[in-house]
Parts: structure tokens; C-alpha cells; sequence
């Protein structure tokens, strides 16, 4: 019985709305907007290498630049989902994989964006040497490394956490892999992966002026690699020091949040209501007025008729031949294959250690130059002591974000009233790219009496708080009704339920949250660490990796990213490994 609660089509009601040839109207003008818009986002992409960028700073430019920015946004968004929906699925399923690809998965999210953007940028342009498709991908790949991790490990964290119940009644059922997949797992995955969507697109903007305004030294010669959208806009216009500009791309970076929020994301969080893991529904029903709008529209309404006539029509039965079928692919071919991918990628992977290992012997145990001061050292000491630093100034960040997001974030989820209300507060304030408030946080700083080398801290807070805030709503949004019924009849007081209810039900979706926060955190580093277009900067990893990219100043660039990496390996053993364990053994549906 269970298991037909994520059967679609058990959940999909008929919509008896009368038709309204207004909404088709505008339902129209909407597809030939959307298609205008695919026009210009094509074009813009076949356009020839331009040799001579010019960011054009008048107002009327930013609605082309925003929607070029929006649709480089939804391209990495789409990349991640699928990235998402694989990955997430067979790291859940392979256990042997798995204590590869979870690693792995948080080294990468950790990794700041700078620290693979060259490479990523000059190999798009090899392939791509005549086009701006070479930059545009770059672009959305760097996009894609700001949105995928938190997706997939919600997604993959939502797999390992179903109740054992519903896979044996999925088993005795007779369903297939695809058919669980398609029924059991993404449904009840539902919630927290448009959540964590949201959280994506929102991540994807912290590094657009990075991502769009990328310039790079190669040879001793400035190349400019900057994309028309609204992050070299906004970039520009700080280099100009136009406050009209600036004013104007903060409105229109609000108006597209607002706007994207209630066209797009609000419908889906209505919708994805239906998966709810109970077999009652709270009496407070979350509401969209997009999708109250299309149901009275006749094209949609003739658009669901015939498809479910078409579902419903029986199929012709396959003409079936005699004798054994003879398999496509014979298993000595699929060995065949297998072994040479792996050979490739063991010997493109053997070619970039010894190019690595080679940048990294280079590296001095410690520099001997007399007087020379801590940040300006290059050698394997400064980078130990760069990572304490940094290391400090992100777990702050991640507790004083959990500190807050916690209960707000439980209080949302269990209100689904004011989670309707909240939810375009918090896309803006998620979404907005944080380094555009830098200098005002930096100036409350300096006005406090704030060491910048403590206060970089709260910089961090800007781009990461909100991993966690997102994951604890989707978590306080799936308790079941029967559970806070239950708080009811034992009449549980306010303490209790928090201590006995709310906090355990959510913790799954708190460890996921707090694990993506520090991979947030430490990507945010490179640029709280030092703040854009200024010369203000503290001693720490960002910074570090920050200075040697400008100055091309390869192996501590290296050094700086494989200590990373191994300390997030280190961490990923130590604590997130083991509260993954603690969520699945105690704090799930399933323990």
C-alpha cells in the first residue's frame, strides 16, 4: 500500500477548472517568449571568438545580459541533475564504489572554483578555437561545479535513508531496477532534491563574476575571456566604480530571482508535495498561483486528456520469433571495452600525476630567504600553515550557520503557510552573489574593530549558511503528520518535541546540509580570503591559491590544492563518514 504513494499516476487528479482563452494567451506568448530567448542564448554561443570584449554598461543591455546569464544558469542546472540522478544512484547501490565516489564527490565540491577554472577555460578554447561556445561551456561547467555536489549528495543520502518496508514491497511486487528507480526512488527523493535544486541555482550565482569576468595571464600576456551576462556587468561596473550600474544589476539579478522563483520553482515545490512519505496530508496545503492559473487553460487540459488516452490505449503485442535471442553486446565484448576505458583513464590519470608530482617536487620544504614575511613565502610550511588558518575560519562558519539555520529552518518546514511566504526572501537572499556585499561587510568590519583575518569568517557565512538552511527545511517538510500527531497524543511538550521529534527527524537532512556548507565554505575561501578588486587579504588557502593563479605561480597553486584535497579526504573519514553512519543507524525512517 505504501508503494503506491509515489505512483504517479495514482496521485495525479483530474482538473476540472472552466477554460479560459486568456491564460492560453498568455500560456502562448510565454512559449514564444521562451523561444526568443533560446534564440539569443544560441546565438550567442555560434557567435565567432570575439578578439576585443566590451561589457556595454547602459540598463538597456542588462535584460540581454540576464537572460544570457539565466540561460548558462539552467544549462549547468540540467548538467547537474543528470549528473545527479547517476551518480547519486550508483554510489547508493555500490557499496564498493561508494567508499570511492562519496570521497571523491567532497573533494571536489571543496575544491575552489579557481583552482581548475584556467584549465578548464584553456581546454574549451583548443577545442573550440573560432566560437564562443569553447568559453560558454567553460562557463557552465564552472556553474555546474558550484551546483552538483549539494544535489548529489541530498539525492544519494535521500536513496540510503528509505524504509526497508517499501523496497520489500517494491521486491515482492516484481518490480524491475528501472521500475524502482522511476517510482519508488525519485519520488521519495522528490522533496529534498528541489530543495536542494533551489539551493543550486542559488550556489551557481556566488561565483558569477568570477565565472563570467575570468581574465588570465599566459606568457606574461593579459587574455580576456569575459562572457556578455550580468556577472561581468557587475564586474565591470565596480571596476568603473558606475553606481548606476551597480544599482541597476542588483535589480535586475532580484527581479529574475523573483521572477524564476514563482514561474518556475514555487510550482515545483507545490508538486512535489505529493510525495510526501504519509498516508495523511497536513491541512495546511501549500498553494501555487501558476499552477492555480493553468488550470483553467484549455490547451493544457486537452494536452492531459489525450496524453492519458494515449496511456491508457492497449499496445499491440511484439511479434515474437522462435528460438534463442542472441544478445546484441556478447559479455567478452563488454570485458573488452571495459578494460580499455579503464586502461585511458588509468593512463590519463598516470600522465597527471607526473605532471603534478613534477610542479610539487619543485616546491621548497621551507623558503631561507631572510626576513621574508609569512605571506609571501612559498614553500610547503606556509601552505601547512595557510590550511590551519583557513581550516579555522570555515568551521566557524559552518557553526555559526548551523547555529542559526537550525531551528529557523525546522520552524519553515513546519509551516508550510510561511514556507510559501519565505521562500522568495530566502531564493533572493541565497541566490544573490554574496562577494557583491564584501565591501559593506567589510567596512561594518573595520567600523567593529574586527581583524579582517577573523572577520573573513562571516564572508564564508554569506556563501555557505544557506546549504544548510535549505536541507533543514526539506527535512522538517517531510515529517510525516502521523509523527507530529503522535508529539500531539503524548502530549509532548514544546522541549520534547524539538528534543524527541524535530532535531532527530531532521538530522539526515542536517548532515548533508553541513557537509555541503563546508564544501561551500572552503570554496568560498578564495574569495573571502581576499576581496575582489582590492588589496585586502588575510593569510590563509584562498588566498593563497588566489595570489598564485594571478602570478602564474604554478606549484604552490598545486601544493595548495592537493593539501586541500588530502584535508578534506582526512575529513571525510573522520566526522562526515561517521555521522552518515549515525543519521542511517539512528535517525532515519529506517533505523
Amino acid at each position: 500500500m505504501a508503494l503506491v504513494l509515489f505512483h504517479t499516476s495514482k496521485v495525479r487528479q483530474a482538473l476540472k477548472a472552466p477554460a479560459s482563452l486568456g491564460v492560453d494567451a498568455v500560456l502562448l506568448v510565454g512559449l514564444a517568449g521562451l523561444v526568443a530567448a533560446l534564440a539569443v542564448i544560441f546565438g550567442q554561443a555560434t557567435a565567432p571568438v570575439a578578439r576585443q570584449v566590451r561589457i556595454d554598461l547602459s540598463l538597456w543591455a542588462l535584460p540581454r545580459y540576464t537572460l544570457l546569464s539565466l540561460g548558462r544558469g539552467f544549462a549547468a542546472y540540467l548538467l547537474s541533475l543528470l549528473f545527479t540522478l547517476v551518480y547519486g544512484t550508483v554510489a547508493a547501490h555500490n557499496p564498493t564504489a561508494e567508499k570511492t565516489m562519496l570521497p571523491a564527490l567532497d573533494i571536489l565540491q571543496s575544491i575552489p572554483v579557481l583552482g581548475f577554472l584556467p584549465g578548464v577555460v584553456l581546454a574549451m578554447i583548443h577545442l573550440f578555437p573560432t566560437r564562443q561556445i569553447g568559453l560558454e561551456l567553460a562557463c557552465v561547467i564552472m556553474i555546474f561545479t558550484a551546483q552538483a555536489w549539494n544535489m548529489t549528495f541530498s539525492f544519494h543520502g535521500s536513496l540510503r535513508s528509505i524504509p526497508t518496508a517499501l523496497r520489500e514491497a517494491a521486491a515482492l511486487q516484481g518490480l524491475g531496477g528501472w521500475q524502482i528507480f522511476r517510482l519508488l526512488e525519485v519520488p521519495a527523493a522528490m522533496i529534498g532534491l528541489v530543495w536542494n535544486s533551489m539551493m543550486s541555482m542559488a550556489g551557481g550565482w556566488f561565483f558569477l563574476m568570477v565565472n563570467e569576468a575570468f581574465q588570465l595571464k599566459i606568457n606574461g600576456e593579459n587574455r580576456d575571456f569575459r562572457l556578455p551576462g550580468i556577472g561581468s556587468y557587475m564586474s565591470e561596473a565596480v571596476t568603473q566604480h558606475n553606481r548606476l550600474a551597480q544599482v541597476g544589476a542588483v535589480v535586475a539579478m532580484i527581479l529574475m530571482i523573483i521572477i524564476v522563483d514563482q514561474v518556475f520553482w514555487r510550482p515545483i515545490v507545490v508538486w512535489s508535495q505529493r510525495f510526501k512519505l504519509e498516508d495523511s496530508s497536513d491541512a495546511d496545503v501549500p498553494h501555487s498561483w501558476m499552477m492555480d492559473l493553468f488550470k483553467h487553460s484549455w490547451l493544457l487540459n486537452l494536452l492531459r486528456r489525450w496524453l492519458g488516452r494515449r496511456r491508457t490505449q492497449p499496445s499491440i503485442p511484439a511479434v515474437r520469433r522462435s528460438g534463442p535471442r542472441r544478445p546484441l553486446i556478447t559479455p567478452a565484448v563488454k570485458r573488452i571495452a571495459t578494460w580499455l576505458v579503464m586502461a585511458v583513464l588509468a593512463a590519463f590519470a598516470a600522465w597527471g600525476a607526473v605532471k603534478l608530482l613534477i610542479l610539487l617536487i619543485h616546491l621548497p620544504i621551507r623558503d631561507l630567504t631572510p626576513g621574508k614575511p609569512l605571506t609571501e613565502r612559498e614553500d610547503w610550511i606556509a601552505v601547512l600553515l595557510a590550511l590551519l588558518a583557513s581550516f579555522a575560519r570555515t568551521t566557524a562558519a559552518v557553526v555559526l550557520g548551523a547555529a542559526w539555520t537550525l531551528p529557523v529552518g525546522i520552524l519553515i518546514g513546519l509551516a508550510p503557510r510561511w514556507s510559501h511566504r519565505l521562500q522568495p526572501v530566502t531564493q533572493v537572499l541565497a541566490s544573490f552573489p554574496a562577494p557583491m556585499l564584501f565591501p559593506l561587510v567589510y567596512e561594518a568590519l573595520v567600523w567593529m574593530h574586527i581583524p579582517f583575518g577573523i572577520g573573513c569568517a562571516a564572508l564564508m557565512l554569506l556563501g555557505s549558511q544557506w546549504y544548510i538552511l535549505f536541507n533543514v527545511v526539506a527535512g522538517a517538510s517531510t515529517i510525516p503528520a502521523e509523527l507530529k500527531e503522535a508529539g500531539a497524543v503524548y502530549r509532548m511538550s514544546a522541549p520534547q518535541r524539538w528534543r524527541r521529534l524535530y532535531i532527530p527527524s531532521v538530522f539526515p537532512y542536517l548532515v548533508t546540509g553541513l557537509i555541503t556548507a563546508a564544501g561551500g565554505a572552503w570554496n568560498a575561501t578564495i574569495v573571502s580570503e581576499a576581496l575582489l578588486g582590492t588589496d585586502v587579504r588575510t593569510f590563509g588557502l584562498g588566498s593563497m591559491i588566489g595570489q598564485t593563479y594571478d602570478s602564474g605561480r604554478y606549484s604552490l597553486l598545486a601544493a595548495a590544492v592537493v593539501t586541500m584535497s588530502l584535508f578534506v579526504v582526512l575529513l571525510n573519514r573522520v566526522v562526515w563518514k561517521r555521522l552518515y553512519r549515525l543519521a542511517e543507524s539512528r535517525y532515519s525512517l529506517n533505523a
